[in-house]
C-alpha cells in the first residue's frame, strides 16, 4: 500500500511538472507558405508589415497589417485567444527589419501597407508618429488609407 501511494504521488508530481510551462513570448519566424492573417486570411507576404500576437499558451496569431489586428481585436475570437492571459504583440520594423514590441513602437501614417490601413512601425518617435494605443483608436475611427486602397483594388463592391 505504501508503494502504491508513493507511485501515485510521483505520477501526480510528474504530471504537474510536465504541465507547467514557461510561456515563450519571443517573436516567431514567418512561414510564408503557411502563416496567414487571422483577420483577412491573406498569406503573410512581407515581414516589414506583419504583426504577431502570442498568448501564454504559446499560441500565435498572424496579421499582415496592423489594421487587421485592430479589426480582429473586436471579435469574440480575440477574446478566446486572450482568455485572461498575457498577450505579447510584435510588429515588423519598417525602419530596418526585425521585430518591435508593438506597445513600445511608434507608428508613421501614409505608407502603402498590405491591406491599406497605412500605418508603419518604427522604433523611434518623431513629430509625426503615433503610439500603439493611438493607432488602434485612429483605425477604429476610420483614420486610415483603407477606403482608397479598396477603391484602387476594386474591392468596394461597385
Amino acid at each position: 500500500m505504501k508503494k502504491l501511494v508513493i507511485v501515485a504521488f510521483s505520477a501526480i508530481a510528474l504530471l504537474m511538472i510536465s504541465c507547467s510551462h514557461q510561456p515563450d513570448f519571443t517573436p516567431r519566424v514567418i512561414h510564408y507558405q503557411r502563416d496567414i492573417c487571422a483577420q483577412c486570411l491573406m498569406g503573410i507576404a512581407d515581414s516589414l508589415w506583419a504583426v504577431q500576437a502570442i498568448n501564454s499558451q504559446n499560441d500565435v496569431l498572424w496579421f499582415d497589417d496592423i489594421g487587421c489586428l485592430e479589426e480582429y481585436m473586436k471579435t469574440p475570437n480575440w477574446q478566446k485567444f486572450v482568455n485572461n492571459q498575457k498577450v505579447k504583440i510584435w510588429v515588423g520594423n519598417t525602419d530596418g527589419g526585425g521585430w518591435i514590441d508593438a506597445e513600445k513602437a511608434y507608428y508613421n501614417f501614409g505608407k502603402h501597407t498590405p491591406m491599406g490601413y497605412g500605418y508603419s512601425a518604427v522604433p523611434n518617435a518623431n513629430d509625426s508618429t503615433f503610439t500603439f494605443q493611438q493607432v488602434l483608436k485612429r483605425i477604429a475611427q476610420g483614420k486610415t488609407m483603407r477606403e482608397q486602397f479598396l477603391k484602387e483594388h476594386k474591392m468596394m463592391g461597385k
